[in-house]
C-alpha cells in the first residue's frame, strides 16, 4: 500500500430506497471534513479520487488516492467546497452511494454505504455487484 492511499470499507445497504440525486456520490459532513482536513495538509493536491480495483475474496474493492488533475472521464462531485473524482469504472458501481468517514477506538476510516451491493466479504473490504 502506497502512502497516498486511504483505508476504506464497504457496508452492504439493504431494504433501502434509492433517491434520486444529481450526484452519483453523497458526502456526510464527517466525510467532507476528513476529505478537507486531508486536503489541506496536502496543498500539491486538489481532490480525492475514488474508485475501483479487481482483489479482494469478493471480487472489487475501492479506492482513495490524491490526485493533482482531474481526468477526461472522471465525474467531479463538488460538495461543501470538497472535490471528489470518480474514476470512469467506478461510476456506475457508485450511483447512490453515500460516503462517510467514521471514527472508533480501533480504527477511522472512509465507509461506502452502497445500495447497489449484492454481497462483501468477511472482512468488510470487497464486493460484489
Amino acid at each position: 500500500m502506497s502512502a497516498s492511499m486511504v483505508r476504506a470499507t464497504v457496508r452492504a445497504v439493504s431494504k433501502r430506497r434509492i433517491l434520486p440525486t444529481r450526484a452519483a456520490l453523497t458526502l456526510t459532513p464527517s466525510a467532507v471534513n476528513r476529505i478537507s482536513f486531508l486536503l489541506k495538509n496536502k496543498p500539491e493536491f486538489i481532490a480525492m479520487k475514488v474508485g475501483v480495483r479487481t482483489r479482494g475474496c469478493n471480487g472489487l474493492t475501492y479506492t482513495l488516492d490524491y490526485t493533482k488533475e482531474k481526468d477526461k472521464s472522471d465525474e467531479e462531485v463538488l460538495q461543501d467546497g470538497v472535490r471528489v473524482f470518480i474514476e470512469k469504472k467506478a461510476q456506475l458501481t457508485l450511483l447512490g452511494t453515500e460516503m462517510d468517514y467514521v471514527e472508533s477506538k480501533l480504527s477511522s476510516e472512509f465507509v461506502f454505504n452502497n445500495p447497489n451491493i449484492k454481497g462483501t466479504c468477511g472482512c468488510g473490504e470487497s464486493f460484489n455487484i
